[in-house]
């Protein structure tokens, strides 16, 4: 799915993954003036993608608890293109079944673990950015930040 945005010179993409039907209010300001909203899949109801969608437009994929009839029907991968880098949304990171790298994309970001995590391999970006509504093993409420220019990504984890 491509995403224009034309004589943008940095483009602002909120990644949120794992919020179960809730969205904290911490969750919206810190999405506000995004150009793009990205969920990482266990969306939980449509009420969240309708939030997500007042503030930017959403790529959404589906996760592992999304079973609800609505839900369903969401992808369970999809690629996004935002400027010259290309993205690959997947909620499950085991579930990973390409090569990321030798398929082009520039960054696979994942949910599920309910942990932030920020990587590299293969010159491919790795992010997971936590859970806006049920972290786990002490780690706080997040969600994260892309600031992308060009072909260049800048990864920021926010704590909500």
């Amino acid at each position: 799915m491509p995403v224009n945005f034309e004589n943008k010179g940095n483009v602002v993409v909120g990644v949120i993954s794992d919020t179960h039907g809730l969205l904290p209010t911490t969750a919206v300001k810190a999405l506000k003036g995004v150009d793009l909203i990205i969920h990482a899949g266990d969306v939980g109801n449509n009420e969240v993608l309708d939030k997500l969608q007042s503030i930017a437009p959403v790529v959404a994929v589906r996760g592992n608890m999304d079973g609800g009839d609505s839900l369903r029907e969401l992808p369970e991968t999809e690629a996004v293109e935002v400027a010259d880098v290309l993205l690959y949304v997947i909620h499950d990171i085991h579930r990973l079944d390409i090569a990321p790298s030798e398929s082009g994309f520039d960054a696979v970001i994942h949910g599920h673990l309910h942990c932030p995590s920020v990587a590299e391999n293969r010159g491919v970006l790795f992010l997971n950015p936590g859970s806006a509504a049920q972290p786990r093993r002490n780690f706080p409420a997040s969600l994260a930040l892309l600031h992308i220019r060009g072909n260049s990504i800048k990864t920021q984890i926010v704590n909500i």
